[in-house]
């Protein structure tokens, strides 16, 4: 911006900008803090991962959950994926953050796959601490891992998958109502 204006002719610099940009009300989009709500300590898995060498699909399956910004509010992105291939198994689009919602999405994985994971890997979020996640993926024989506090790089491949799903399609399109996302990211994840 400062380059921009600079060449229009305006001496401006770093903080002029960044003040006129905050009395417009325009400011960059990023993730703000605390987005993941913590589940009960009783619920939560050590990380299995560390120096662990993925080597085939089916070894780790990855699990999290993004908002996607609407007009009125939010919906929440989950998707379950394979490290080994950097597939999107299942993908879920709900209004609100819940472990009925999680639980939903992975069975959709494992029917799409037609079996489970050796591990399932997932930050501490409550909808990966609720007794119905854990159940479920106990009862298919996978071991639950979960990533510590703070540690975004522990799932790195979601993480990834999510700024790009982000900056490539989302942030394109004005959506309004979690139906129009739905109906747009049946687009990009085929």
């Amino acid at each position: 911006m400062i380059l921009a204006l600079t060449e229009k002719g305006y001496e401006v610099g770093p903080k002029r900008v960044r003040g006129l940009l905050r009395d417009m009300g325009l400011e960059a989009v990023y993730p703000r803090p605390r987005i993941t709500i913590p589940g009960p300590i009783s619920a939560r898995f050590p990380y299995l991962l560390r120096g662990v060498d993925i080597v085939r699909p089916h070894q780790v399956w990855a699990a999290d959950i993004t908002y996607i910004p609407l007009v009125g509010g939010w919906a929440y992105l989950l998707a379950i994926m394979d490290w080994y291939s950097r597939y999107v198994l299942a993908w879920g689009l709900s209004s609100t953050r819940d472990g009925l919602f999680a639980v939903s999405v992975l069975k959709e994985a494992l029917r799409a796959a037609g079996r489970a994971p050796e591990i399932a890997n997932t930050d501490q979020g409550s909808e990966f601490c609720d007794e119905r996640w854990i159940t479920l993926v106990q009862d298919h024989g996978s071991r639950v891992s979960m990533d510590g506090r703070g540690r975004a790089l522990d799932n790195r491949m979601v993480e990834r998958l999510w700024r790009t799903v982000k900056y490539e399609h989302v942030y394109l399109h004005d959506y309004e109502t979690p139906p129009e996302v739905g109906v747009g990211l049946n687009v990009y994840f085929p």
